[in-house]
């Protein structure tokens, strides 16, 4: 039997009599059945992981992120390489090798797209980060397509990747929007070349995913990395005028009167409701996109070391019971007086599943019910941004609009 021991530095597997199990071909994503976590471990853990906050040094041109993530408790030494369970053997040549290439591979793509957006945008900011924004949330896209694949095929029986990654595509889209309303997207050029780079990266990611999660995560923090860099370099050279330009209003709603559920899902190394921005000004805009690329950073990071990430709400939490712990799905199932209950709201479910499908229908109609029933959260009609809906849904729509479109203008 496995002894696991928690120190503050590392996670030490002791297995004298443990041997590694043969997983399953098909099963990427297979994590040992031996080795099972308690939540107050899973607590220690990630505490444990906790990265700090972001120090900036004046005098030198690029910010240094500091981590606690520290090689002596990161797997080379502690759990044999990033994305090794944690099974106290060491990494044999062949691996190590093979992560090396993986992250040689990752940097030289990184940093020739770098090289391409200076030339391109060495002047001109806000277009940039339109470009690395539409970009930087394709991972996520192509992440949680694959773990669809692989909960589809009953590989994958674990939701919290699937809600981090959610969050960090929510987060990204805000930034995005924020970028638009500044004008980054003004030029067909840019958006020309931010959308079929982004074509591009989705398939890409989806194979990497596919081949190696370890790489496409290792990929991602690269990619944060040089956002944060970016967005620290931006705010340096312009902090004194952005401190007397009047916020975002994307922005204002989004990091004040937004789903702070999601807002604190992604920072999966911070204790939810911690973090709680306050927008009065451009600059802080600035430093709360700068901020989140970090938190990006971080969770890719430790999503490296194969199994370690956990919603920070089910972490954090002691009242959450783990999914191991149950032996089931359904973590609330406690609430309910018997399984009478829960068949009645998993038809209720299905029926507002059935009216949700049924408003879709009509083009336009669906709205967040937070944003349609919270007096305080303004539309994004109000906002007078950020993207128009779109003139058709579907290929046979747009079609038949564009036949209809060409006829009523040859007669006019």
């Amino acid at each position: 039997m496995a002894t696991i021991s928690f120190s503050s530095s590392a996670v030490a597997v002791s297995s004298s009599s443990y041997s590694k199990p043969k997983t399953n071909f098909f099963n990427p994503l297979f994590i040992p059945p031996t080795i099972k976590l308690t939540v107050s471990h899973r607590l220690q853990f990630r505490r444990s992981c906790n990265v700090k906050a972001t120090t900036l040094q004046e005098d030198d041109e690029k910010v240094v992120v500091e981590e606690t993530f520290q090689p002596k408790s990161f797997p080379e030494e502690a759990n044999g390489g990033p994305g090794e369970p944690p099974n106290g053997k060491p990494s044999s040549s062949l691996e190590k090798w093979v992560i090396k290439v993986e992250q040689s591979i990752n940097i030289f793509l990184t940093d020739t797209v770098i090289k391409i957006l200076d030339v391109l945008y060495h002047d001109r900011d806000y277009p940039r980060f339109f470009v690395l924004e539409t970009i930087a949330r394709v991972p996520y896209f192509s992440f949680i397509s694959v773990l669809h694949l692989y909960e589809s095929c009953g590989w994958w029986r674990r939701a919290d990747y699937l809600k981090v990654h959610f969050a960090e595509s929510w987060n990204e889209m805000h930034h995005l929007l924020i970028m638009e309303e500044l004008g980054g997207n003004a030029w067909w050029f840019d958006r020309f070349l931010a959308q079929h780079i982004a074509i591009l990266y989705y398939f890409m990611t989806v194979f990497m995913y596919a081949l190696s999660p370890r790489m496409a995560y290792h990929f991602s923090e690269c990619v944060e990395s040089h956002a944060f860099e970016t967005y620290d370099k931006f705010i340096k050279e312009k902090g004194d005028e952005l401190k007397k330009q009047a916020p975002s209003k994307v922005a204002v709603k989004y990091y004040t009167q937004g789903d702070m559920y999601l807002f604190d899902e992604f920072q999966t190394s911070r204790i939810p409701n911690t973090r709680r921005p306050k927008i009065e000004n451009m600059y802080d805009v600035f430093m709360n996109i700068r901020d989140d690329e970090a938190e990006h950073c971080k969770t890719m990071k430790a999503c490296q070391t194969h199994g370690s990430l956990r919603s920070p709400h089910d972490v954090h939490s002691e009242t959450v019971a783990s999914e191991d712990d149950l032996g089931c799905i359904l973590p609330d199932a406690e609430c309910e007086e018997n399984m009478y209950d829960v068949f009645m709201n998993i038809r209720d479910d299905e029926a507002e599943h059935c009216k949700t499908m049924k408003a879709c229908q009509t083009h336009g109609s669906l709205r967040s019910p937070h944003d349609v029933h919270s007096e305080t959260v303004a539309s994004e009609d109000d906002l007078g941004c950020i993207l128009p809906d779109a003139e058709c849904e579907g290929i046979v729509d747009c079609i038949k609009k564009s036949v209809t479109a060409s006829r009523v203008n040859q007669r006019q």
